[in-house]
């Protein structure tokens, strides 16, 4: 669906299992900061309201968003780890490294995911330009780390 037609942050909290046991790692990136500094806050939000401890959050900075993977996986790797997030935000330039970018961050993680047995969920923004990122960062659009932490927890809550 369509982002302009949902609210990134609007969940039903009672479809979210109780997050108390959980160990999730975040990877964030830190090229656009300003953004995926706001996506981390709204994920670490969702996931407190779930009652995951502070204690069970590990958080990663990496250089960008084609790093995310890599740290995803070395996060899946700890047997402490349920879940894993990578947050990040790419947004479109005159050149066609973001398609290169945006494919091989999205493969990777989905192969994080596959080869950990752990839910390795892509926060990521891929927006045409800034104005977008910030609509989804906390703008009206709601924040994509909130569905990030939602989808992770909801992950866990089927196994």
């Amino acid at each position: 669906m369509a982002t302009h037609l949902k609210n990134l942050s609007t969940y039903d909290p009672d479809s979210i299992p109780d997050g108390s046991s959980f160990h999730i790692g975040i990877a964030v990136a830190e090229w656009n900061h300003d953004v995926t500094g706001k996506l981390l806050e709204g994920c670490l939000d969702a996931l407190g309201k779930a009652g995951v401890p502070e204690a069970n959050i590990t958080v990663n900075w990496v250089p960008g968003t084609f790093e995310l993977p890599l740290a995803c996986q070395w996060l899946a790797k700890e047997n402490k780890m349920d879940a894993v997030i990578g947050i990040g935000c790419v947004i479109q330039g005159e050149t066609r490294h973001f398609d290169f970018i945006c494919q091989a961050t999205a493969t990777a993680m989905q192969d994080v995911a596959l080869s950990s047995n752990k839910p390795c969920i892509f926060g990521v923004l891929t927006t045409d330009n800034l104005e977008q990122a910030l609509d989804r960062s906390g703008g009206k659009h709601g924040n994509k780390g909130v569905e990030a932490a939602v989808t992770a927890l909801k992950m866990l809550g089927i196994r």
